[in-house]
């Protein structure tokens, strides 16, 4: 009875050792999985995706990838390296490939590991238009976005087990389930995915300006990006905000951004 009663208070303890601050932005957020863990996970996921690919046989294109890659991850070592905190990219070891996929996608694994589709080119259009993808989605290793979503579902599933254990007629369990799968999904977990889609967003911009990129392309790359939906869901539903919320954000984040611009 005494372990039961303290299991809560374990609980709480382990998620507040577990507090850290998101660079830049500042926010708080919860990790629990250690980031060595993520990196060493992610190495061999990409491994393996890269070893499949298929990678592009356009030399061109995959070289403008890595050079982009190149610029934008000196630029954010330099970010840490002149605030004291390059202990922030431990484990890194960039690498960045092009992948022959026809879907306007691109994504950074913990620990620095990128991957750009071709389909996602004739939206980027040019160098800076692949700097706004790859400050975006190196902005998500950055902050450790994929260690805090895998934290927020172990929190989920061990309130599940908690509720479960504490309602003992099967059929409330059943509606008490559902009703807190639905609301932890609606009121918890897609908020925190899209609260992380602008905090990469707004982190993004200042990563391409202190690479030398013109940060306003972002608007122009979004808007493009927009005009090629397919109709999402409702912004309550969604793990990204919505088109507009999410130009008006960026729009908002510039002034920030340009400070740090030297073409």
């Amino acid at each position: 009875m005494q372990m039961r009663l303290l299991l809560p208070w374990m609980a709480a303890a382990m998620v507040l050792a577990a507090c850290s601050t998101v660079p830049l932005t500042g926010r708080k957020q919860i990790r629990l999985v250690p980031e060595a863990t993520m990196i060493a996970q992610s190495a061999a996921s990409y491994r393996q995706v890269v070893s499949e690919g298929p990678l592009s046989a356009d030399v061109r294109q995959a070289e403008q990838v890595r050079r982009v890659g190149r610029r934008m991850a000196a630029a954010v070592e330099r970010y840490f390296r002149e605030r004291g905190e390059a202990e922030v990219l431990a484990g890194f070891a960039w690498e960045f490939n092009l992948i022959e996929k026809d879907e306007p996608n691109a994504w950074c694994m913990p620990g620095g590991k990128v991957a750009v589709y071709t389909g996602i080119l004739p939206y980027t259009l040019d160098e800076t238009g692949l700097a706004v993808v790859m400050g975006h989605e190196i902005a998500h290793a950055v902050a450790r976005h994929g260690s805090e979503r895998v934290s927020h579902q172990l929190i989920q599933q061990a309130g599940a087990y908690g509720l479960a254990f504490a309602v003992k007629d099967a059929d409330y369990r059943a509606a008490f389930m559902a009703v807190y799968g639905i609301g932890t999904q609606v009121g918890g977990i897609l908020p925190y995915s899209r609260e992380h889609e602008s905090e990469a967003d707004r982190m993004g911009l200042v990563f391409m300006a202190m690479a030398g990129y013109d940060p306003q392309a972002a608007i122009g790359f979004w808007q493009r990006m927009a005009q090629a939906g397919t109709g999402a869901p409702p912004e309550l539903l969604s793990t990204h905000p919505s088109d507009a919320t999410r130009i008006r954000r960026l729009r908002e984040a510039l002034p920030e951004a340009m400070a740090y611009y030297r073409p």
